[in-house]
């Protein structure tokens, strides 16, 4: 069952493992849900918060995993406050989640589960992890899901050695059947996913090098990703076609819609001189190590030796996801890609516990041999009258609670940089703002302010004569530009306009411009109150 040292055998390790990782997730949603953001957000969060309890579309990849799971959160979370909250929470629930899982991957990984903890405890208190749980993000989900995703391969990789020689145990390739039922949950909550194919091809050959001919088995946990997808996917189209949600992106209810929004064709040219300035790339990750992991950071590239060495089929799984994500989100320039280390963040820390396991071996052996009477002997002596010749847990507690030291200590500077809890941006600016908004104007928004009007538009039921124009809905509805927008409109009914100084600086050449709210000082609204000179 176990030993004293924490190593796990026979069918007894799940058992045993559940408690901490229990205890890991609870304590990791504590941390999230003490700083999670109270209400609604702007940006991509308000775009969330909305399709989530519409069971709407989402921007380019379009995130039906997400959504799926966010409508049934907002149905099971109702008593714990309004929609934008629940999937907050979620977020929490899923960070709790990702921590939970790190705890089985770690304790798969090393046969120690205070390692195990030590690991998921440190992935709660690391701020990329934190932050992610504080308000709603399909991120969260993504972490949580390849948290899964490589213990279940590792779970596989187990049972397959575990298995006769001379004879195939078909329950062990259970474990790889679920593995691709998770990937493709995660391919259809985020492309990123696809960055891990190279590594999970590795690692499979590794394990079974003639698994291609085992064609039953190859076939099918391709097959399993893909329908898995598919069948997820098919939210897009359905929601934006036959059962049209109050909210979509594009058009994915048409074939080129539908590719335009999955491929994410939208961000196609964002993607700028991925081999240039590679020494800037690599001091930009090592700076993001250093602000994550604290004095951590310098053991990772001794960890990640630690694991080519002892657990090189492993390396072969997270080397190549870590440098292919790495890679991608130096070279893309969008906004808020400190998200997609996420991954790498969670790579980084397994690649630690490695470590860490390696080095409580090497405590207990030496301790094994150190003279009665010493420190190392009495920490490594047997305890209970059960655990005769088996050495004690105190020694690996001992160190792994020295190595949870910096996290630890990093807890309240953390989660002041990461508190959301007062927070009121959103709501403040619409409630300053909707009572100066006649009931049937227009307002030409962008992205940032566009979400939350469409929450308090679609899902508190406020302003519904009024028609919010982001750029998206010039283009899904052909519009045209800007002015277009605003000389179809102007006489006919209230122009207001939400845009950026640089918009609005070209604005301000052709219209006048009246402003009506300053609630969110960095983005006034302004109603359009005729054309300059007397234009018609």
């Amino acid at each position: 069952m176990l030993s004293g040292s924490g190593r796990l055998a026979g069918s007894g390790r799940w058992l045993v493992v559940l408690g901490p990782a229990l205890l890991a997730a609870l304590f990791a949603f504590v941390l999230a849900w003490r700083t999670l953001l109270p209400g609604l957000d702007l940006w991509d969060t308000g775009e969330l918060q909305t399709i989530g309890p519409l069971l709407g579309t989402g921007h380019p990849s379009g995130f039906p995993a997400w959504v799926i799971l966010g409508w049934l959160a907002s149905i099971v979370l109702q008593p714990f406050g309004d929609p934008a909250y629940r999937m907050n929470l979620l977020s929490a629930i899923l960070g709790g989640v990702a921590v939970g899982a790190t705890v089985l991957l770690v304790t798969r990984l090393t046969d120690r589960r205070w390692v195990g903890l030590a690991a998921g405890l440190i992935l709660a208190t690391t701020p990329i992890a934190w932050q992610i749980a504080t308000t709603a993000d399909v991120h969260a989900l993504h972490l949580a899901l390849l948290a899964i995703l490589l213990g279940l391969l590792l779970d596989w990789e187990r049972r397959r050695a575990a298995t006769d020689r001379d004879g195939l145990d078909h329950r062990a390739d259970r474990s790889l059947v679920a593995a691709a039922a998770v990937f493709g949950v995660a391919l259809a909550n985020h492309n990123l996913t696809l960055l891990l194919i190279p590594g999970i091809a590795l690692f499979v050959l590794a394990v079974e090098p003639g698994i291609v001919h085992r064609r039953r088995l190859f076939l099918g946990c391709l097959g399993t990703a893909l329908l898995t997808a598919a069948v997820l996917y098919l939210e897009l189209p359905l929601r934006a076609g036959l059962f049209r949600a109050p909210l979509v992106y594009g058009h994915p209810e048409t074939l080129s819609g539908f590719l335009y929004v999955v491929l994410g064709a939208q961000f196609a040219g964002t993607i700028t001189a991925p081999f240039a300035h590679l020494d800037v790339k690599v001091a930009d990750l090592v700076a993001l190590a250093g602000a994550q992991f604290g004095p951590l950071a310098w053991l990772i590239p001794v960890g990640l030796l630690a694991t080519i060495i002892r657990r090189p089929r492993y390396a072969l799984l997270t080397v190549p996801t870590l440098v292919l994500t790495c890679w991608f989100a130096e070279s893309y320039a969008n906004a808020e890609i400190w998200r997609y280390f996420l991954g790498p963040a969670l790579i980084v820390i397994t690649w630690l516990a490695v470590l860490a396991g390696e080095l409580v071996g090497l405590f207990e052996r030496a301790a094994s041999r150190a003279p009665d009477g010493s420190i190392l002997r009495a920490l490594a002596a047997p305890v209970g009258a059960g655990a005769r010749g088996r050495p004690s847990a105190v020694l690996e507690v001992v160190l792994v609670a020295i190595l949870l030291v910096p996290s630890i200590g990093a807890i309240p500077a953390r989660a002041a940089a990461v508190d959301r809890s007062g927070d009121l941006t959103a709501p403040r600016w619409l409630a300053g703002l909707l009572p100066k908004l006649d009931p049937h104007g227009v307002v030409i928004s962008w992205w940032s302010y566009s979400t939350p009007l469409w929450y308090a538009q679609d899902i508190e039921g406020k302003i519904p004569g009024v028609w919010i124009v982001d750029d998206r809905t010039r283009l899904d509805e052909g519009l045209g530009s800007v002015t277009d927008v605003i000389d179809n409109n102007l006489r006919k009914r209230p122009v207001y306009v939400i845009k950026l100084p640089a918009d609005l600086a070209a604005l301000e050449a052709h219209y006048t411009l009246t402003l009506i709210d300053t609630t969110e000082p960095t983005q006034p609204v302004y109603e359009v109150t005729g054309r300059i000179g007397g234009q018609p």
